[in-house]
């Protein structure tokens, strides 16, 4: 396994800038929508005519696809450290850039067409509480997996990504994924409620 001392300073610090860039935008995103969770009951439940979801089914929604994005980050984060046992990254790692132009549509409404899984749809029954837990969980999680590969073995595991003709992406920018999917969610939440006010 490569050791951290074996990458040159300058591959470190560029680790080091993704690596915080993520965990930045990963706090930063949940700890504006966990405020959210606190806005009065009368917004929280008022369901579009339209029939688009309230917020609070909307918050469902942002934990249930957390869960399901967990899945295949938590078995991206396997396979990179396997292989990164057995395989040298270090050149891989020198040129390495996240698509943050590309992940960036991902949290723009009506950037592209999106036809979510029916698994997961909010059913609207679920306690906000325990989606709020959920999510707390969900990202902590997220934050340790991170640390598990903050010498940069996520890039070695990529998995297709349907969404937005993404492709095949490795593991870090699964976690971006998971950020911009929330941050598309608060934007059509704060469109919700000043169509409110």
């Amino acid at each position: 396994m490569l050791r951290e001392a074996t990458f040159p300073k300058k591959l470190n610090t560029m680790k080091e800038d993704f690596m915080s860039r993520i965990k930045t935008e990963l706090t930063s995103t949940f700890d504006e929508l966990y405020g959210w969770f606190d806005v009065p009951g009368d917004k929280l439940y008022y369901s579009p005519q339209d029939g688009g979801w309230s917020i609070a089914k909307t918050l469902e929604h942002i934990a249930l696809t957390n869960h399901y994005l967990l899945i295949l980050i938590r078995k991206g984060t396997i396979k990179a450290l396997e292989k990164s046992r057995n395989q040298s990254y270090r050149d891989l790692l020198s040129d390495y850039e996240l698509d943050w132009d590309k992940l960036e549509l991902i949290g723009q409404p009506g950037a592209f067409k999106w036809h979510r899984p029916e698994h997961m749809e909010p059913r609207g029954t679920a306690s906000l509480e325990i989606v709020r837990t959920d999510i707390q969980s969900q990202i902590k999680e997220c934050l340790d997996l991170l640390d598990q590969m903050k010498q940069g073995e996520g890039i070695l595991y990529k998995t297709m990504m349907t969404v937005n003709g993404l492709g095949k992406i490795d593991v870090y920018h699964y976690i971006c994924f998971l950020v911009q999917h929330a941050k598309r969610h608060i934007v059509q939440m704060q469109e919700l409620e000043n169509s409110l006010s």
